[in-house]
Order: C-alpha cells, then sequence, then structure tokens
C-alpha cells in the first residue's frame, strides 16, 4: 500500500527523551543551588540558574517544534496515501472501460455507459490536479483578477448546484437557502472557491440523503456571516481547529471510507484569511446532527436597512 513507503512517526521517542533531559536538567539546577549556596557564591549561583532555566526553556521549546513537525510528517503520510487512492480509483476505472471496448462486442448502449464511466473519472481526475494546483498557488489566487460587487445569493446557489452535481445529488432536495440580499466586494474565484469547498465539503459529509442548509446575516462593521450547516456526523471538539490544517484529515487514511485529500477546508481557511475574514466550526443550533460552519467576510456594500436580520456583537 501507499502507506507502507512512508513511514509514520511516533511521539512517544522525543516526549521520553525530553522528559527525561527536564527532569535531569531540574536535578544539576537544584544540587547546583544547593552546593552553591552553602558557599554563599552568589554571582555564580545567578549565572549557574539562569544557565539551566535557559537550557531547559530551549529543550521544552525543541519539544514543541518535533511535535509538529510529527505531527505534519503523519498528516503528509495521509495525504500521501489519500491522493494515490484518489489517483489510482480513476485510473483503473478508465482502463477497465478501454479494455472492456476493445475486448467485445458491445450494444450503442453499453458502449455509452463505458464512455460516461470514462468520462466522470476523467472529470474527478481533472478535479483533483485543479485542487492539488489551488493549494500550491493560494498567494496568488485572484491577484490579477478585478474586485466587484458579488451578489451573494446567486453565488452560494451556483457552488451548492455544482456540489451537488459531483455528488448526483438534487439540489433542491438537499438545499434549503435563507439568504438577503447582500452584495460583498471581493474577486469572484476567491468567492467561488471558498464557497465550493465549504458546499462540497457539507454535502459529501451530509447524512443519507444529505441536508444542507446556507444561511447568512449581517454583522457589524460590514460583516457577512455565512453559515452552512448539514445532517452529518459532525466534527470531534477536538479536530474544529485542525480539520483547517493543511493535509488534515482525521482518522487512518488507510480505513476512511469518504474520498478527499484533506486540502478543501485548507483552501477555505487560507482564503479566509487572505480576505481579513474568519471561519470556525460548532454544532448545530438546533440541537441536530451535524455541524456549521461560519464564514465572516469583511466588504458588505448593502445598506443596513435592507437586512432582515442584523447581529449584535455579542453574537459575533
Amino acid at each position: 500500500m501507499a502507506g507502507s513507503f512512508r513511514k509514520r512517526s511516533s511521539i512517544r521517542f522525543p516526549i521520553t527523551l525530553s522528559a527525561s533531559l527536564m527532569t535531569l536538567n531540574v536535578t544539576l539546577m537544584v544540587c547546583w543551588i544547593v552546593v552553591l549556596a552553602r558557599g554563599t557564591s552568589w554571582t555564580v549561583l545567578t549565572l549557574g540558574v539562569v544557565l539551566f532555566t535557559l537550557i531547559l526553556v530551549g529543550m521544552s521549546f525543541w519539544l514543541v517544534l518535533t511535535l509538529k513537525e510529527i505531527a505534519l510528517n503523519n498528516r503528509q503520510a495521509n495525504f500521501v496515501d489519500s491522493v494515490t487512492h484518489e489517483l489510482k480509483s480513476p485510473i483503473a476505472a478508465i482502463q477497465l472501460s478501454l479494455e472492456t471496448l476493445k475486448m467485445r462486442n458491445l450494444t450503442p448502449q453499453q458502449r455509452e455507459h463505458f464512455y460516461g464511466t470514462m468520462d466522470k473519472e476523467l472529470r474527478r481526475l481533472d478535479e483533483l490536479i485543479n485542487q492539488l494546483l489551488e493549494a500550491g498557488r493560494l498567494d496568488a489566487v485572484g491577484q490579477n483578477e478585478l474586485i466587484e460587487e458579488i451578489e451573494l445569493e446567486p453565488l452560494l446557489r451556483e457552488c451548492a448546484a455544482g456540489a451537488c452535481t459531483h455528488h448526483k445529488t438534487r439540489l433542491s432536495e438537499v438545499l434549503t437557502m435563507k439568504v438577503p440580499p447582500i452584495r460583498i466586494r471581493a474577486r469572484r474565484i476567491v468567492m467561488r472557491m471558498i464557497f465550493s469547498n465549504l458546499l462540497d465539503n457539507a454535502v459529501k459529509y451530509g447524512g443519507d440523503p444529505p441536508r444542507v442548509e446556507v444561511t447568512a446575516l449581517l454583522g457589524t462593521g460590514g460583516r457577512a456571516h455565512i453559515r452552512v450547516s448539514n445532517n452529518g456526523s459532525g466534527v470531534p471538539y477536538a479536530d474544529r481547529k485542525k480539520v483547517f490544517q493543511v493535509f488534515y484529515r482525521g482518522g487512518s487514511e488507510l480505513q476512511r471510507r469518504t474520498k478527499g485529500t484533506g486540502l478543501g477546508l485548507f483552501i477555505v481557511s487560507t482564503l479566509v484569511k487572505q480576505m481579513k475574514g474568519r471561519i470556525s466550526v460548532d454544532d448545530r443550533d438546533d440541537g441536530q446532527p451535524g455541524c456549521t460552519f461560519t464564514v465572516e467576510l469583511p466588504g458588505v456594500v448593502i445598506p443596513t436597512s435592507e437586512i432582515p436580520s442584523v447581529l449584535s456583537d455579542s453574537s459575533t
């Protein structure tokens, strides 16, 4: 398997080594203080305590960096497993369809079925490659595109329609939308990437069948609050910050059933921050299963009087 050639690191050794070194350092510092205090060598005593403290701080800093590096390495290993699977599956399906078309005499209906399969898998490959390219050029996304006033509701509906088409569901059966006529000054390609990824995730990780609710409200300071809720299993509290990290996907990639690369929410989070906005994930307000992603974006250009619901400072 793909995971066999990339070893996942364990945190046991660095933690054990750091704890041992810290204990030894503290022991030596105590002995240093006891010995020198008896001789009243206060200058040497102070210098020694400062040096031992710096060593202790240095080891703590090294431990933190090591744990972060190990976490990143494990996320990269999961990413390699995921991308390998995502690439091999459509290639295998296309290859099988081509071999079938070559070796058998098929009816026009059967040929059309295999052509449709190859087209679907090629689109899947194209989507994966585009997502990988997007993650590698986030700093440059939309820089050559002009800022414009974007109607929020049509854009969200367009992104939701694309997500439903991708996951072979009907927009009318999946989506509930309550979005007033808000307009935001932004680059269209950036807004589309944010909400395409967010709504695709909402449908992908929704229940059976998926249900997605999109609402928007106007907050203080000309900031829009867009909420995307689904009826899936939700996001565990411990993972609510990690899900926005690059490559992160909860659990083992070799045991996961839902396809993905761990890049979608990283792309969303990065672009939202570039727009001086914020994103968070919480449980649903109504107590139903699932979760709610809230995106807060600046740049609203519509009068407050036209918005039926206004958020107070306490709700932000």
